[in-house]
């Protein structure tokens, strides 16, 4: 068994909408059928015995290799603890040859899970032992390491109950919410709405007790101290019992409290500035150690947190019992669990010291044996719920701490003997206020109910109504993506958005293009989304990328499928029919939001077949309005859009708007049919978006498509009375549609001038020139620069085959060189001429006729 190509599709995909490791695998002789190999289901089984529920028994003659392979990678992560559900194995066109699919939820963990289970079937074909409790923990181990924490995972989810898109911007907490210009971003606790500054005060504990006393909030008295003699001093200032801790510390690091001694003192300022250089002194407040959590301007949930501590049993010893309590699988010795285990450290065993005991005491049965004197959960305290009890004076306070400090999410820690009374009425106070506050503790308590508090922090990024969404419109096809979405995003700025697109040449955001190449897919779709600057997305998207990687987004408003035609590509990564071709183009469709619309062909087949696949609402256009599909669609009452008497028709019922083709430049008064088709599924578009029939009008309207806001898109050029036609056509259904339009054109005589790319079939580059023969008199052919694979003039070969027999075709030249081809061709034109010239280098060879017509003028 071979794996090879493996892949992470991180998005929608041709399988499933979930995220899934793909791999290439090649099985042979009787790997075919693991029913062929002796002892080996067994040997699987005896392994990893979980199997046993995945593998069908009664069908292992259709089982092969690649099957257990699928059957392994999932399992492992299932029983790892991973919450994946989906796989599929299915055979390619070549014998013995399959695509393995399996669901991940992180990327890290289904790689390793791909790797161990290929390792798991070797082992079991070898009769080699295989370490399952070992590759398990490994699994688990990074699992835990790499997943969103409880806090952040918890806010994750509340906007994914939204319908909020997500994406994870790196391994840590840091993740951004929504898109484009609605984006907005937290990690952990901390939102796009957190204040710097405040948080900076927040870790000054002495200048937030000032601010605090300042607003008419308790606190308790302390002042900073310079050394062990200092914080003596201070504490006799303020008076025994006192609390030592860091200045500017977190998660109950370096804090000592309930100091009555010298000894304690100073042994506390040690452990505290091995910790931090700031520290403190404070005024012990009696009570329980409570958190208060404050969302904006409301308290959101509460909770006393008591210290680590074991409870005896007459028969084990601390030690033993501290191993007992972590045991708990709420236990871990991070922060991925709702618990932290306790720790065992030098803290501890002074804690017990104080209270008589060692490591090795066995506590009397009952008696609670403190291991901490503070109650912070990442030191293994727990904590209870105490949400509904809090005083709304007490919570007032919480508030006005979180306000005069300046954070949208504060945790509160108090000090007081209850919930039930103001501050003031029990003499508590608040002794810390804290940026990215934990929330384990409101999430999943140790004792009480859980509280929303994701949904609270989502709620207050995001108020009711909005789930940071931008308009998402993708396209696909095979000719027409480019045009149709430069006229889409037109439309968008007509309407005053700020518009993002990708494209087959580049990546624009507000028409200024930052990035160049091919990027049609999901990579450069994930760039326009996290673009601050974006208000609306137009994204073409190529088949390579959705099969690369899948969507880039989880799903649009818009899908338009312009055509399939005859196919592109074809005999490429397994997709060898047109029928291929359109399931992976459908994801589009297939991925339309609930409330959306797909805009589709009518007059395609497949691409109308497309619309029960479709979520939401579908449109569908044609040129002709008595084709089939729309005419059933037009009978029913729903959308579709033609052409009558030379409008462009939108109808809905008995409701009919007109477009006169003559107001829209780029279809040459309906002539070029293909364009209408462009323009109509653009309309559609704006149409399915609700947008103002005069503002698309306005924006269709004054759409020209010349080299610069179209290039290499039947851009016209006029070269000393003859007319030049620039295209980046490079399939059959683009020929078809070319000789189309310049039929319609007049002209004495016409010219083309093509090439081929290598890495199309044999019959497809010969049925280019096939389809051009007839229309032209002239054809020079070319060779370019990059062959794909390609001997040097086998591609002209094949062009020139399929001119054999072309009736029209009076002269046919073969050049080496783009440039130097269209330089022959413009040579030999005359006034009332007509020269097509398919462009393979799109920008330079634009570049290149710009400057010979500019030459030309000169001259003249």
């Amino acid at each position: 068994m071979d794996v090879s190509r493996i892949r992470a599709l991180r998005g929608p995909n041709l399988w499933s909408r979930h995220t899934a490791i793909q791999a290439i695998v090649t099985c042979t002789g009787a790997e075919c059928a693991i029913a062929d190999l002796p002892g080996f289901e067994a040997r699987l089984r005896a392994r990893f015995p979980e199997l046993a529920e995945l593998i069908p028994t009664d069908h292992l003659d259709t089982v092969s290799m690649a099957h257990a392979l699928e059957f392994a990678a999932l399992g492992l992560q299932a029983q790892a603890g991973c919450p994946v559900t989906f796989s599929r194995t299915a055979k390619t066109v070549d014998p013995g040859v399959y695509q393995v699919v399996v669901e991940y939820t992180e990327e890290d963990v289904g790689r390793l899970a791909f790797e161990r289970a290929e390792q798991l079937c070797q082992a079991a074909l070898d009769d080699t032992p295989f370490d399952l409790d070992g590759t398990l923990k490994e699994l688990r181990d990074l699992d835990e390491d790499i997943r969103l924490g409880p806090s952040t995972g918890a806010i994750v989810a509340a906007a994914q109950a939204r319908g909020i898109p997500y994406r994870r911007l790196t391994q840590g907490s840091l993740v951004q919410f929504g898109w484009g210009s609605k984006q907005k971003r937290i990690q952990a606790a901390e939102t796009s709405h957190t204040s710097a500054i405040a948080e900076a005060i927040a870790q000054d504990k002495e200048l937030t007790k000032q601010l605090l006393h300042a607003a008419g909030v308790a606190v308790p008295t302390g002042r900073p101290v310079d050394d062990e003699d200092d914080a003596w001093q201070a504490a006799q200032e303020i008076g025994l019992p006192v609390v030592v801790k860091p200045q500017d510390g977190n998660q109950g690091k370096g804090i000592s409290v309930n100091l009555t001694t010298e000894q304690q003192v100073r042994h506390a300022y040690r452990v505290a500035v091995g910790f931090f250089d700031d520290i403190m002194v404070e005024k012990y407040l009696p009570g329980h150690d409570w958190r208060l959590l404050v969302i904006g301007d409301k308290l959101i949930a509460a909770a006393r947190r008591d210290p680590p501590l074991v409870v005896g049993d007459g028969t084990h010893t601390v030690r033993e019992l501290v191993d007992i309590v972590n045991s708990d699988p709420r236990r871990s010795d991070g922060h991925a669990t709702s618990l932290t285990k306790i720790r065992f450290d030098e803290i501890a065993l002074a804690r017990l010291a104080e209270q008589g005991y060692n490591a090795d005491s066995i506590p009397e049965r009952g008696v609670r044996v403190v291991l901490r004197n503070n109650a912070n959960l990442s030191t293994g305290g727990t904590a209870t719920d105490v949400t509904d009890d809090v005083h709304p004076e007490l919570a007032a306070a919480a508030v006005a701490a979180a306000q005069t400090v300046g954070l949208d999410i504060a945790g509160i820690d108090v000090v007081c003997d209850t919930m039930l009374k103001p501050l003031e009425d029990q003499g508590g106070g608040i002794v810390e206020v804290n940026a990215a506050p934990g929330l384990r503790m409101h999430l999943d308590p140790s004792f009480g109910k859980g509280r929303p508090v994701g949904e609270a922090i989502v709620g207050m990024m995001y108020p009711d109504g909005d789930n940071g969404r931008i308009p998402v419109v993708a396209v696909t096809g095979t000719n027409g993506k480019t045009t149709t979405s430069r006229l889409i995003g037109r439309i968008f700025e007509e309407n005053g958005l700020r518009v993002g697109m990708t494209s087959t040449d580049g990546i624009y955001v507000q028409n200024r293009r930052i990035d160049t190449g091919d990027c049609s897919g999901p990579r450069s779709a994930r760039n326009v989304l996290a673009h601050p600057d974006v208000d609306a997305a137009v994204l073409e998207t190529a088949r390579g990328g959705l099969l690369r990687e899948g969507l880039g987004f989880d799903m649009c408003d818009v899908a338009v499928v312009t055509n399939l035609g005859l196919g592109d590509h074809l005999g490429l990564n397994y997709i060898t029919t047109v029928h291929d071709l359109a399931v992976i183009k459908r994801v589009i469709v297939q991925n339309v939001a609930p409330s959306g619309t797909a805009v589709l062909n009518a007059a395609d087949p497949v691409v109308a077949a497309m619309a029960q696949h479709c979520p939401g609402q579908v449109t569908f256009f044609a040129l002709d309005p008595a084709t089939p599909v729309l005419a059933a669609h037009r009978a029913q009452g729903k959308r579709v859009l033609y052409v009558d008497q030379g409008d462009i028709v939108c109808g809905e019922g008995r409701r009919k708007h007109r477009i006169p083709l003559a107001r829209v430049p780029l279809t040459r008064n309906g002539s070029i049919g293909f364009q209408v088709e462009n323009v109509m599924a653009a309309i559609a578009t704006a149409w399915a978006l609700g947008y103002n029939w005069a503002k698309i009008e306005q924006a269709v309207g004054g759409f020209v498509s010349d080299a610069s806001t179209a290039p290499g898109r039947f851009n016209v050029f006029d070269y000393r009375g003859a007319t030049l036609i620039a295209d980046y056509g490079h399939n059959p259904d683009a020929m078809l549609a070319l000789v189309k339009a310049v039929e319609a054109m007049p002209a004495k005589r016409r010219a083309v001038v093509i090439s081929g790319a290598g890495d199309r079939r044999d019959e497809d580059i010969r049925q280019q020139t096939e389809i051009l023969g007839p229309a032209f008199d002239d054809v020079i052919l070319y060779q370019d620069a990059c062959q794909r694979g390609r001997a040097d003039g086998e591609v002209i070969a094949l062009l020139r085959s399929g001119l054999a027999n072309a009736p029209r075709v009076s002269r046919i030249d073969e050049i080496t060189g783009e440039f130097l081809a269209i330089d022959t061709a413009l040579a030999r034109l005359q006034a009332g001429d007509l020269c097509l010239i398919l462009i393979d280098q799109v920008e330079e060879a634009l570049a290149h006729i710009t400057r010979r017509i500019a030459e030309c003028r000169a001259d003249d």
